[in-house]
């Protein structure tokens, strides 16, 4: 028996000995509304292409509700995203998200993330990383993994080099309306296995879920 046998995708966990990573309910995401509150960046500097953070209030607050809302609505096994919400000692500090695109044939997935400053420095925003890419390697049989950076977003870069990543050319993206440049990286599976964690722990991943995936099960 699952718990939530018409969306399956609330069933699933991904835990560490540090964190577990899953979807947010309703209440849950209202706490992460308050953690990006109290700071997620330098607000002289934006690290995302969307400057969601810039936005004034209440609108940051309904926009940020009705993006995890909208992932649900627009789910489809074909276009995907899984906005994942972070908890340490059943806190939420923060959202590691996996997205996909024609994920079945293709098997290549993008990772986003944001952490709250106050939980910054210690390391988390590896773990995280780790634990999501587990589940898109081990769990979901992914090919690669895309990441990127804007060119003095240093932090997020050497999270991405520590786990195997490596270069994989740059573009010109706006930011806060103006061009800058974008560091994107790359990890093949190949390097991901030889560096894999060994415990990382995936929960609920069910025929059902892979399906939503986009993954083709035989029943």
């Amino acid at each position: 028996m699952v718990a939530h046998p018409y969306w399956p995708l609330f069933d699933l966990r991904v835990r560490t000995p540090r964190l577990e990573i899953r979807l947010p309910t309703d209440e849950e995401q209202n706490e992460l509304v308050a953690v990006s509150d109290r700071g997620i960046h330098d607000p002289a500097v934006m690290p995302f292409t969307t400057p969601w953070t810039d936005r004034p209030l209440p609108d940051r607050h309904r926009e940020g509700l009705q993006y995890w809302w909208g992932a649900r609505a627009n789910w489809s096994a074909h276009d995907w995203r899984f906005p994942a919400a972070v908890f340490v000692d059943s806190r939420p500090v923060g959202v590691q998200e996996l997205m996909a695109t024609d994920f079945g044939p293709l098997r290549s997935v993008k990772t986003g993330s944001w952490l709250g400053r106050e939980y910054q420095g210690q390391g988390i925003g590896k773990e995280m990383r780790s634990a999501i890419l587990h589940l898109a390697f081990d769990g979901l049989g992914a090919r690669e993994a895309l990441s990127g950076a804007f060119f003095d977003n240093e932090p997020s870069m050497a999270t991405s080099r520590s786990l195997g990543y490596v270069f994989n050319g740059e573009e010109l993206l706006l930011r806060r309306g103006k061009p800058d440049r974008m560091i994107n990286l790359r990890l093949d599976r190949e390097t991901w296995s030889t560096a894999r964690r060994d415990d990382v722990v995936v929960e609920g991943l069910s025929e059902d879920c892979l399906e939503m995936f986009g993954i083709p099960v035989a029943r």
